[in-house]
């Protein structure tokens, strides 16, 4: 039997991204609800949050993406807090028709302290985390001394992003 539970808390890198939904300020919203109910999973405290990102889709078709990535301190495995990522993406109306859809919110686990695994269900690192430049350069900007990341960005460099500026509702508060 598979536990819900590391046996200490690690940090573990999330990636968020949406572009159904509407316009940039409902996007902003599907994030900063995303991000608190991320803040609320059970043994669980957010560390770090990244800028807002837009960016085009990668390998798809649709509206551009906002982006980021937090980081969490948890206690919860890899496969529970997975099947809790997806969870709050069903709450938020993501459906799968097929590989690369456009989502109304998207939560990628991109690392789990320093786990490794490969199964049908979850493979971490992320297999394609170094090739998208929506995830690895928010990830760089609350993680720069992640092992090895640095040295990818000059492969995601075409890929058009920008940074939004900050604003009063990100990063969120959890109150």
């Amino acid at each position: 039997m598979a536990t819900s539970r590391v046996t200490s808390r690690v940090t573990a890198h999330v990636g968020l991204g949406a572009n159904l939904g509407g316009d940039p300020a409902r996007l902003r919203a599907t994030l900063v609800s995303a991000w608190r109910a991320l803040a609320a999973l059970p043994d669980t405290t957010v560390q770090a949050t990244s800028s807002l990102w837009r960016s085009a889709p990668v390998d798809a078709t649709g509206p551009d993406y906002l982006n980021a990535v937090v980081a969490l301190h948890t206690g919860l495995a890899p496969l529970p807090l997975l099947h809790a990522l997806q969870a709050i993406e069903a709450a938020h109306g993501r459906e799968r028709p097929y590989r690369n859809a456009p989502r109304t919110l998207d939560l990628d686990l991109l690392r789990h302290g320093d786990s490794v695994m490969q199964t049908l269900e979850l493979t971490l690192p992320h297999p394609r985390l170094h090739q998208r430049g929506f995830v690895l350069r928010p990830l760089l900007e609350i993680a720069p001394d992640l092992p090895g990341l640095a040295a990818k960005q000059a492969a995601v460099a075409d890929q058009v992003l920008e940074r939004l500026p900050a604003a009063d509702d990100w990063p969120p508060s959890s109150h």
